[in-house]
């Protein structure tokens, strides 16, 4: 049954709390390498630090809206917002208790330490104070608060000291309060030299409040705590109304670290009076004050992280070999005219899809490249190839969205850089952002032009591709490239959607097209047929979308559900969802692939694409899904990538209808399956297969073909 009291939806924000729990559980797991842990305990404070941001910063603006109504779980957003409240500061406090009573204890088992000034030796202070003067002192700005200096405007996300003085004035002694902010471009570890190799560190902001006497000379310090302030980081632009959008996301950009504050972190121990005064300045209420016992800003952690250092408290090493199919004595575009290349990222290279982009920059037969870039990171090999291809005379366009979150600063770098080297520069449509990843080549055959596609589920990123589970398809299939083609125009020009031979593209198509299948699906368990849906995505919010799940699941389809995050669908209710279950999993790549796949009948159909089932994907986003038509690689979809997440039951967690989440665990009889480490071990193994092959039996190195006869058997494996 639902839970007393509850919807048939879970709320979105608290669905999103439980999977960041999720991720704190990996940092709190002793099975899992130490640094390891404090990676996962990092990215728990960076996913929160976004989740203030953007949800908590708008639930906040609906609350003081006039507007009230309820969402669809049935909360409004002051009830949200507490809710809110309470499980962040339960997650918090577990966090901190990890670090305080497992982390620390065992990084300083492995020599790396976080010493206070006052346990450090006479040597250690005088290096420390050397390097406050030369490195840290020069760059300090101590900031007094009283009538003629008023409360400093703090940048999100900073950290910052708090102290408080005792000053004299008219023969007594009376208290002033002054900020000093820690600089963002200095370390927050300082670590001090070691001859052995141990890693002591000391926190920035303690040190600097050491040395507080040195900024106040004559001052009695009377005390200092650090706090932090995150502010609203939303991008508010009427893109109907800007002559230029670049110039505009730019300007967003600089307000945005401005933006109204939604939540002040203090450390423990800070005295009631200051922090009622930092609140009562800031505008903000007890409900939104962390008090924090530990390291504010553990992000900033990751430097311990970093570096080559402690293998044995890491992961294995994972170095991802090309996909076999690219490693034959074939050109790529022979590869692709035999068949469809499947790649599973980041077990297979992200290498062979900056190699197609290169090959084409480079080959005197390709006419045009035209590439959708979302988040584009920093590694110059994706956008230097679209500016090599230009240098040698090609058509190159590039779909650019400046407003892909958090990473607009860096998409307007490199779109002014593309633009400087010839290529074509679009923005893509109004209102909507460009979220499909889509790369098109026109290359001039022996037998006519031809168009091959990457089409993928991930961005055009290098960095992300290593950590990321994604997929991407290379192909040359002629509907593919006409429907490529369509989108394009579309994008860079002025028309109307013109309709699609193979893909779905939202806004137009997507939302329908998977109401449609799920309802067959229902149609054909109605009639007894084999009705099945298996679905993996990284959200699920769409509240039609459900609603038509809830109605399969009444009809007898076995709904199986692979969500890494937002899922707002109840499982395993009676009556409404007894036939669907939701499972996610959490390690060490974050899952990222969205696959859908329906039964018909034994004849299934199997689809890719870079939409989540969320209304922003469906309706506010340019989208493509695309049908994998290529018996082989449906049938290693199927088995495979969906196959193993279904058999995972060590890194998966099962949903439950009251909205928290429980390990899979192995039962009775049952292998534990982690399907991350055996889709590593499986693309090492075919790697392994494809060097003897070229060691011993050179003469049989061939690319393996997808078979294409006229009628497919009947089964996974047959034509959808």
């Amino acid at each position: 049954m639902i839970p007393p009291g509850a919807n048939r939806y879970i709320n979105r924000e608290l669905s999103w709390l439980e999977f960041n729990q999720r991720v704190l559980e990996e940092a709190q797991d002793a099975r899992n390498p130490l640094l390891e842990r404090l990676k996962f305990f990092c990215i728990v404070s960076s996913n929160l630090d976004e989740f203030f941001e953007v949800r908590v910063a708008g639930l906040k603006q609906q609350i003081e809206s006039e507007v009230v109504r309820r969402s669809p779980d049935g909360l409004t957003a002051t009830e949200c917002f507490r809710a809110v409240a309470a499980r962040v500061r339960r997650m918090v406090a577990a966090q901190y208790a990890g670090w305080r009573e497992q982390l620390v204890p065992a990084l300083a088992r492995e020599g790396i330490r976080f010493v206070a000034m006052s346990g450090l030796a006479a040597a250690e202070r005088d290096w420390l104070e050397g390097f406050y003067r030369a490195e840290v002192r020069p760059v300090l700005t101590p900031l007094a608060i009283d009538p003629a200096h008023p409360f400093p405007q703090l940048l999100n996300k900073s950290l910052n000291l708090i102290v408080q003085l005792e000053v004299e004035a008219e023969g007594e002694r009376r208290r002033r309060l002054a900020v000093v902010q820690v600089p963002r471009n200095l370390p927050r570890l300082v670590r001090l030299p070691s001859p052995t190799g141990r890693q002591d560190c000391v926190f920035l902001g303690q040190l600097i409040g050491h040395y507080l006497a040195d900024l106040f000379a004559g001052i009695r310090i009377a005390g200092f705590w650090v706090f932090r302030l995150t502010r609203n980081s939303e991008l508010y632009i009427d893109e109907e109304e800007v002559a230029n959008l670049l110039k505009a996301v730019e300007t967003e950009l600089h307000n945005r670290r401005r933006g109204e504050a939604v939540r002040l972190e203090v450390q423990q121990g800070c005295p009631g009076e200051i922090v009622a005064e930092l609140l009562q300045t800031l505008h903000l209420t007890t409900e939104d004050l962390y008090e924090i016992d530990g390291p504010l800003n553990p992000t900033r952690l990751m430097m311990i992280y970093e570096g080559d250092h402690s293998p044995e408290l890491r992961d294995p090493p994972y170095l991802a070999p090309v996909v076999a199919a690219a490693q034959g004595p074939a050109d790529l575009w022979t590869v692709l005219r035999r068949g469809d290349v499947l790649l599973h990222h980041p077990y297979d290279s992200f290498e062979t899809v900056v190699d197609f982009l290169r090959l084409a920059a480079a080959d005197p037969r390709v006419l045009a490249i035209k590439q959708t870039l979302y988040r584009t990171g920093g590694d110059v090999r994706v956008v230097g190839a679209l500016m090599e291809a230009v240098r040698n005379g090609k058509q190159v366009t590039a779909v650019v969205e400046l407003k892909a979150r958090f990473d607009e600063a860096n998409n307007i770098e490199w779109a002014r850089r593309l633009e400087e080297a010839g290529v074509h520069v679009v923005y893509g449509l109004v209102g909507f952002k460009i979220h499909c990843k889509v790369t098109l080549v026109v290359r001039r055959d022996d037998d006519g032009l031809r168009r091959y596609l990457h089409l993928g589920t991930g961005n055009y990123n290098p960095t992300t591709a290593r950590i990321y589970t994604d997929l991407g398809l290379l192909t040359c299939q002629t509907d593919f490239g006409e429907d490529a083609t369509n989108l394009f125009n579309l994008l860079t020009g002025i028309c109307q959607f013109q309709g699609t031979r193979q893909f779905w593209v939202a806004p137009y198509q997507i939302h329908g097209r998977m109401i449609e299948l799920i309802r067959r699906e229902a149609s054909h368990a109605r009639r007894g047929l084999p009705a099945r849906i298996v679905a993996k995505m990284n959200s699920l919010v769409d509240t039609q979308i459900i609603e038509e799940l809830y109605a399969a699941s009444q009809a007898g389809v076995k709904v199986e559900l692979i969500v890494r995050g937002v899922c707002c669908l109840r499982p395993g209710v009676k009556g409404l969802s007894e036939n669907v279950s939701v499972r996610s999993i959490v390690g060490r790549f974050l899952e990222h692939s969205r696959v859908f796949y329906f039964e018909n009948a034994c004849r299934p159909e199997v689809f890719v694409g870079s939409a989540d089932w969320m209304p922003r994907n469906f309706f506010k986003r340019i989208e493509v899904v695309f049908p994998l038509v290529d018996g082989q690689v449906r049938e290693r979809v199927v088995s495979e990538v969906l196959g193993l997440a279904l058999a995972d039951n060590l890194k998966a967690r099962l949903l439950q209808a009251d909205g928290g989440y429980v390990r899979a665990g192995v039962e009775p009889g049952q292998s534990p399956r982690e399907s991350q480490s055996e889709f590593m071990a499986r693309a090492l193994a075919a790697a392994k297969s494809v060097a003897r092959q070229a060691q011993y039996e050179p003469q049989q190195v061939k690319v393996k073909l997808a078979p294409r006869p006229k009628e497919l058997g009947r089964g996974r494996s047959g034509k959808g």
